[in-house]
This record gives C-alpha cells, structure tokens and sequence, in this order.
C-alpha cells in the first residue's frame, strides 16, 4: 500500500473511532471497540455532515488536520492516487448534493473552489488525464462555481481558464464531456475579465459551433452551448466581436428554426436560452442596431404573436417583449426644440442665458440595461424629492438672510394685532380702512372698473341658436371670452345659459369667476375659459374606487408600439394641434374626422397632437416654462368625438420613473353636455390604463428615455366638449374667487377673516395670504389680550404647480376653518391661522408641473430665497423671520403637497437629530443614528 493510501486509511479510521464513541457515549459501561475498522463511505458522508453542523455553532474551525472537510480537499490537490480521488470526488458530490445551498457556501469558505481548481489542473495536464475523474471535477466545478461569486476569478489565478477551453476543443464531438465543460465556462464567466480571456482566445467560436439548429440529439450539449455563449457575453469586446462575425444574425435565424420545428413544445429551454443570448448580445448600441437591421424585431413580433396563440409558451413570451422595446430604435420627439413653448425674460438675466441656463433634467441618465417587468418599478432616482435635510450634513442654524429693518414691512400682515374691532359694537360692516393692505414692492391695486370685471359676452350671436346643442367653437369665439365686453342692456349667452342650467355650486359664482380671471397674468395671454374652470363643479357622488387593471394590458399596448415600426404604413402621423404652428394645417378644418384638441386656457398643458391612428393620438406635454424638463402635468380639452367609440391617447413625454397610473389611479373627465344637463362632475375615467418606458428621448439628451402614460377613454355623446387632465384642476383664478365668495359667506362678527397680498410674482400676479382666527367677545382688554396672544400656526401650499390635490385639501381646510362646526370654533379661538394657499401662482396659471417662471423648484429655494427670482419664497420665508422676532414663531408650520407614486395621506416630519442640532442642546448630535423613515408618518393604511 502507497503512503496516500495508509495515510487516508489513518484518516478514516480516526472518523470512525470518533463515530463509535460518539455512539456508545450515552451507555453505562461503554464496550471496548475489537473489531478493525472497514472503509464505508456512508460513515464518512455522516461524519462529515456532523462536522459541517457542528462547525456552525464554533465562531472557528479547528486547525486543518483535525477537521475532516479541510483534509478531504488537502488531499484532493495532492492525492496522486487515482482511487483516493474517485473516493474523495464522490463522498464532496453526495455530501453536497444531500445538503442545501449552505453546505456549498461553507465549503467555498474553506478553500473547496480553490482545490477543485488545483485537482482540475492538475489531473488535465498529466500525461493520461482520467476522464472519469474530470468530468467529476467539471460537475463539481459547476456546482460551486455558481454560488461562488469570484469563481472567475480564481479560476483565471489557478490558470484553469484556459485549461477548460483546451478540453472544450479537445472534445466538441463528445457530448458529455463538452457539456461538462461549457457548464464550467458559464460560470468562470461570473467575471467579465474572464470572459474577455475567453473572447481573445477565440472562445466564442469554439462555443458557437456547438449551437446546432433544430435537432433531437445531444440537447444537453447545445442547452449548455447557449448558456456558455450567453455568459460569455457579459462583456462588451465580446459583443461588439459578436457583431462584427455576424452572429447576431445567426442567432436569429437559430430562434426562427427552434421556434418552427419545436412542434411538441419539449425545447422551449433552448428558445428561452437563445432570447437570452439576443437580450445580452444587444446590451450594446452596435448590438442593438445588428438586430434590427437584421429584421430582428420583425421576427421576434410573429414568433410572439404565435406564442401567444400557444399554451405554455407564456415563458417566451415577456422575454420576447422586453428584447423589442430593448432594441426599438430611440427618437427624439417629434418637435422643433425641447424648450418649453413658453418663455418669460427674467430680471438680471439677458435673454441670451436662458438657452444656456435651461432648466435641463437633472436626474441621472437612464441606464443600458435590460427592461424591467410589466409593472416596471425602476431605481426612483426622485422617489423621495421633496425631503429637504440630508441627515448626514448638518450645518449650524443660518444667520437672517436680510437685516432686521426689514421686516417691518410684514407689520400690516398681522391686522388681527392692531385691529379695534369697533364692528363689535354696532351692526356696521367691518371697516376695512383700519388694515394696512398695502403691496409689497410695487404690488398692483386688484380692483379695476366694473366694465373691466364683466363677464357678458356678445349679443350678436343667432338668437334662434338651439341651446341644448352647443359646440366647441361656441364656447370658444364667442361664450368663454374674459377679455370680450358685452353691450349694455343686451343679456349675454352666459346669462342664459347661467338662468337655465345654472347649479348652485358652494363657494362658486361663474360671473365672479370670469371678472376675477380678467385679472389674471398668464405669459401667453390667456382669455379662453376653460368650462369646468367657468362653470364649477360638484364632488363625486360617491366614493371612487381604484381601477382594475386588466392582465397583460401592457404587452398588448408595446405590441401596438412595435407595429408601428414594422409597418409604417398604417401609420397617418398627421398633427391635428400644435401650440408652437397655429397654421391652418393643423385646424380643425383641415382636419374634419380628427378629434379637435385645445389648452390655450389657464393650467392647460397640452403642447402637440398627432393622430397616429384611426381613433389613437400621441400627446405631447408642455415643458415648465423656460425649461425643457418637468413634464408630468396634464389639462386640454377634447371635442369633436364619436359616441361609444374607444379612442387611446398615449402622453408620451412623462418623466417620471413610475406612477400610480400603474396601480388603479385614473385621468379624470369633465363632459360639459353632463354638466348641462344638470351633472357637473370631473369623473375618473379611461380603461387599459398603463405607464411605461417607451423610445421617445429628448433631441438634447438621446440617451435618456421619457414615459408613456396611455389609457382609453369611450365618450358618452355625439361631439361633446370634455376636458381630461392628470387630477382634478385648481387653478389660481379658482383660489382666488374661492377666497371672496369665503369671505362673504362669514360672519364678521364671529370670524376675523382677511386676505392680503403678500407680494407680486414675477408676472404680476397676487399671492394671498390669508388670516383666520376667531373675534373677541368684546373691545374688553382682557378678550383683546387673549386674541393677541394666541398663538400663529401658519399654512402653506402648491409650491409645486402640478400638484392641484394640495390646493383641495387646503380648500377643504380653509372651508372648515370658517364653518361654524364646534371643533372649527375651538381652533379659531385658540389659533391664530395664517394660510398661503398659493405658493407658486405664475407656475399654476402657466400649467407647470414643477417650478416657477425661473425654471427653478422653489421648493429648493428657501435657504437663499432671491427677493427678484424667488418673491413668494423670500417673502413667506422674511413673513416667518418677523413673527419670530415679535416673539411669535408659529407653534406649526405645515406645508401642503402632492405625491405622484404613494398612496393616501402621510406627513413628513423633522429631524430628531437636525432639531437637537439647530436648538443647542447639549445632546451628541455626532454619534446620534436615526432612521430616515422619520421623515414618513403614514396617517392612513391603503
């Protein structure tokens, strides 16, 4: 007998020993062992698997020659016995077949990759390599490679890439033994430098002649040949030589053969490997450009379709569809610039800067990868993009950004403190003269003359006009004109309109509603109404409920995408509107079967129409303006519809990563037939609701990709006129005739209700500031003590214009916080509330989505507010600065928003660790660790 031979037999007959032991431990009188010791793998096997259980309770493992798994695989890079090896392979390929995954991963931990490497160098380059040992090896290779991640990499180390390769070559006609090896390639792949060696070694051409077409033999072989070649892909040398040797092509033609001739349906791995081989072969533009120029797409679209028709082929089929969009050539949209169709000259700054400091998307490029699933839920580089404290840098408490002088001018925003409340003793009206309403900074008086405010329209209209069938243009030439006077002692269209359908809607009056929007600044001038906006409407009748998504809606709109790439032919691409081309190409009259579209109306954003087909249209959203970025926010109107007709639009320049559009959220519809007949209601509406990546990229940036949001919407009536947008809309004219028609509906003797003007923004426009709180009792010192002493909480909202829901909930609180209910009256009488409803009102009137008139989220402005760029935020900010040193820091201060990808309402608090840092205390703030879920408070589960 060998010295490996006696040794291993020392070995064994230790582990038995331990074994009898072990076993006669619990008797009484413990039987001296006689018998001699015969080799039985079984007892190796079981006395290995006690030691891997119980070396997970030790934080170490005892030293290399006491543990039985470390002296296996020390002998088995030494053993030069070819019968010790066989036994040594076999008990590691029971022991871990036995076992889970953890027995694989506490072996690559001992060192088991490296001796398997060494043993498989070792035994292929002797002189006579045993195959019966190698292909143990291979398989065992295979095994713990794929969970070890750095398998390529210590396999490029042990020089045993190459080594594989060898073999590979030495027996491509032998097809267990090259499957052994392409197994092991696959997973030296794990490394991309690995792949490369392979790649220069001509790797990919060894592996690519064993993918055979259709064939019944050797099916292993070629499963594993696929994989291989796949793998070897990871690198982009590789693919780019991939394409240059025109495999692309081939790999093709092997889909199409598979997918014809696997009739019974038994290859289906093979099919789904080769659609991955495509998917990593395309990770590169050039790859992405062979595949379509090889008709790639064409192909992949019929062979889908059949699979479709198929039972079980459903695993083929998303593959499939995420290689089409992959490869679906980007274009950038089809407008002349991707600045906003707006401008507005900014003060000290030339017209020149505004290209040069467009407000360009900021977020990180989208990557090269794969797609993601249907309800894609990419890397939200935005998710959290309204917290404003990194938690990690903290900075001390900022000096006042303007000097105490001043702040005197924000005296006359507190009236309740210098009021005298001489209405208390008499029935009079308040008397308004006592308030210091002055404008800050040039503000402009909103009062102008009566003939200014009216809303009456032309008489000369047809007086035998049937009025239960009023059209489109009606409203727009001649009903919903702000800016067009009517003539004296004639009644408008409006009137009757108003004195036969009109409902009385809460805190509402259209006639209020046009005078006010007369007063209205837009940068395109707007004097269009849009009706819902004019007319009011009612709350849901009832409680909404999500939308059902239909199964596999998705697939269904990405094929209709594809065709239209595949035949272009069916295509009618005409624009039917165009804010940037009013010609007459694009009218309504030249285009009579089209759907007719308009957004030149305040909060519309609605920048190009294209019917693509018969009853669909690409949308094109307006950038923010003097931005090319922030599209999000949507508001038009629609007409000239056929009833019980399914039309889709596709808006298809979003930005954003997901959107509750893919978990039941809907657009909401406004029908002014609906409203006429007595239903004024924005309703959720469309089917086959979805939000996905498409091909459509800015022209200034083609490497990022922009979102279609896509839904389907069936009108109720003949050429109604209906108004769809992103969430119910509140515009800034809205607001404001709210906060009059509020301040009528109070008793001044019970609330104390003020609206000022903070300031002016940018356009010209008033941003309110309104007072709330509740009248003292009497003119007695003490009641007037009480009031001024009470306590400010301070309200703010729609800083981000597309974020209407902030504006209703804080209707809501404003119509609350003046109702008589008993719990309002407690507040008022406790609070003193002061509430800007409005915080970017340029933005709302503009039909922005995230910023102001500067291209600049002003949500990002409040630590350097600019008193010229940044109005509101400066003087909200320096309104906050005075009530602090008057001794009246606000006891809260909440402000209001919108999120487009969460459910319900929830809060974002403040630091636990910013506050102790900016209040002094004598806490460590340095070692304090706090989970930024603080800054989320849900209120309410979904």
């Amino acid at each position: 007998m060998t010295l490996m031979r006696r040794w291993f037999s020392v070995q064994k007959h230790k582990l038995n020993m331990d074994d009898t032991q072990e076993e006669a431990s619990g008797s009484e009188a413990p039987e001296q062992v006689t018998q001699p010791w015969t080799f039985s793998k079984s007892s190796l096997i079981r006395k290995l698997r006690q030691h891997l259980i119980s070396s997970r309770s030790r934080p170490t493992m005892a030293a290399p020659s006491s543990g039985g798994l470390e002296v296996l695989l020390s002998t088995l890079q030494n053993a030069g016995d070819i019968e010790s090896m066989l036994n040594i392979l076999n008990v590691l390929d029971e022991l871990l077949s036995a076992g889970t995954d953890r027995r694989i991963h506490h072996m690559i931990s001992k060192g088991g990759s490296e001796a398997l490497l060494t043993a498989l160098v070792n035994s292929a380059c002797s002189f006579m390599p045993n195959y019966t040992i190698l292909l143990l090896l291979l398989h065992l290779l295979a095994k713990v490679g794929y969970r070890d991640r750095q398998i390529g990499l210590k396999a490029q180390k042990a020089d045993a890439v190459l080594v594989v390769l060898g073999l590979l070559r030495q027996n491509t006609e032998n097809a267990r033994r090259a499957a052994a090896c392409l197994w092991v390639l696959r997973v030296f792949c794990s490394s991309v430098t690995t792949a490369d060696l392979l790649g220069k070694n001509r790797g990919l051409d060894v592996v690519f002649k064993l993918i055979s077409p259709h064939t019944t033999k050797h099916l292993r072989t070629v499963k594993a040949a696929v994989d291989a070649f796949a793998a070897m892909l990871c690198s982009k040398v590789n693919c780019r030589t991939a394409v240059v040797k025109g495999y692309i092509a081939e790999l093709l033609k092997l889909y199409e053969d598979w997918h014809s001739n696997d009739v019974d349906l038994k290859n289906i791995p093979i099919r789904r490997a080769l659609l991955y081989c495509l998917q990593r072969a395309t990770n590169s533009a050039v790859g992405r450009y062979a595949l379509v120029t090889e008709g790639g797409i064409g192909l992949l679209f019929q062979t889908t379709q059949t699979c479709l028709t198929m039972k079980g082929l459903e695993s083929l089929v998303e593959p499939a569809i995420q290689l089409m969009r992959k490869c679906n050539p980007k274009v950038p949209l089809p407008l002349t610039s991707d600045k906003s169709a707006f401008s507005f000259p900014l003060p000290g700054r030339p017209v020149d800067d505004l290209d040069a400091d467009l407000g360009l998307y900021d977020g990180s490029l989208e990557d090269d990868s794969d797609e993601d699933a249907e309800n894609e839920e990419p890397d939200n580089r935005d998710y959290e993009d309204d917290l404003e404290t990194d938690v990690n840098k903290l900075r001390p408490r900022p000096e006042p950004d303007r000097p105490l002088e001043q702040l005197g001018q924000y005296v006359r925003l507190c009236p309740e403190l210098h009021h005298d409340f001489q209405d208390l003793d008499s029935s009079s009206e308040i008397d308004e003269s006592s308030d210091d309403d002055s404008t800050l900074e040039g503000d402009s008086n909103d009062k102008m003359p009566s003939d200014q405010k009216s809303s009456e329209l032309p008489s000369d209209l047809p007086s035998d006009r049937d009025e239960n069938h009023l059209q489109t243009s009606d409203f727009h030439k001649h009903y919903l004109n702000c800016s067009r006077k009517g003539q004296e002692g004639h009644s408008s269209m409006v009137d009757r309109l108003l004195e036969k359908y009109g409902i009385c809607i809460p805190n509402h009056d259209p006639r209020l509603y046009a005078a006010t929007a007369a007063n209205t600044k837009s940068i395109a001038g707007y004097s269009i109404l849009a009706f819902p906006d004019f007319w009011g409407h009612l709350p849901p009748q009832e409680q909404e409920p999500m939308a059902k998504r239909p199964p596999h809606v998705q697939r269904k709109k990405v094929f209709e995408d594809i065709q239209r790439l595949i035949c272009p032919e069916d295509i009618i691409n005409k624009v039917v509107f165009d804010m940037d081309d009013p010609s007459p190409q694009s009218s309504p009259d030249m285009c009579p079967s089209s759907l007719r579209f308009f957004s030149k109306f305040e909060s519309g954003n609605l920048r190009k129409a294209i019917q693509v087909r018969s009853h669909e249209y690409d949308l094109i959203l307006n950038a923010d303006v003097n931005s090319s970025a922030h599209c999000q926010w949507f508001y038009f109107e629609v007409s000239g519809m056929v009833a019980k007709v399914p039309y889709r639009f596709n808006i298809i320049n979003c930005e954003k990563g997901n959107s509750q559009y893919n978990y039941g959220m809907q657009p909401v519809l406004y029908s002014v037939r609906e409203a006429l007949e007595g239903r004024p209601h924005w309703v959720r509406t469309g089917s086959e609701i979805c939000y996905y990546r498409n091909h459509f990229c800015p022209r200034r940036d083609q490497k990022r990709s922009f979102y279609t949001l896509t839904f389907t919407v069936t009108f109720r009536h003949e050429d109604d006129v209906c108004y769809l947008a992103y969430h119910y809309p509140y515009t800034y004219t809205t607001l404001q005739t709210h906060l009059k028609m509020l301040e009528k509906s109070v008793d001044p003797r019970k609330v104390f209700f003020r609206q000022q003007n903070l300031c002016d923004t940018l356009a010209g426009n008033s941003c309110s500031l309104v007072t709330i709180t509740a009248c003292p009792t009497s003119r007695a010192w003490k009641h007037l003590h009480q009031l001024r002493n009470r306590p400010c909480v301070v309200l703010t909202a729609r800083v981000h214009p597309g974020e209407s829901n902030a504006s209703w909930v804080l209707k809501g609180t404003l119509e609350f916080l003046c109702s008589s209910d008993p719990v309002a009256e407690s507040l008022r009488e406790a609070y003193i509330f002061k509430i800007i409803p409005m915080l970017n009102p340029d933005g709302v009137i503009n039909g922005n989505n995230r910023c102001s008139l500067t291209a600049e989220d002003l949500n990002r402005q409040w630590l350097k507010p600019d008193p010229n760029l940044s109005p509101t935020i400066y003087h909200t900010k320096g309104f906050l600065y005075y009530l602090n040193s008057i001794g009246r820091t606000p006891l809260v201060f909440c402000d209001y928003h919108g999120h487009s990808r969460k459910k319900n309402v929830f809060l974002y608090g403040c630091s636990m660790k910013e506050t102790l840092w900016q209040s002094g205390s004598t806490i460590n703030t340095a070692s304090l660790k706090e989970d930024p879920g603080y800054r989320e408070k849900h209120l309410k589960q979904s």
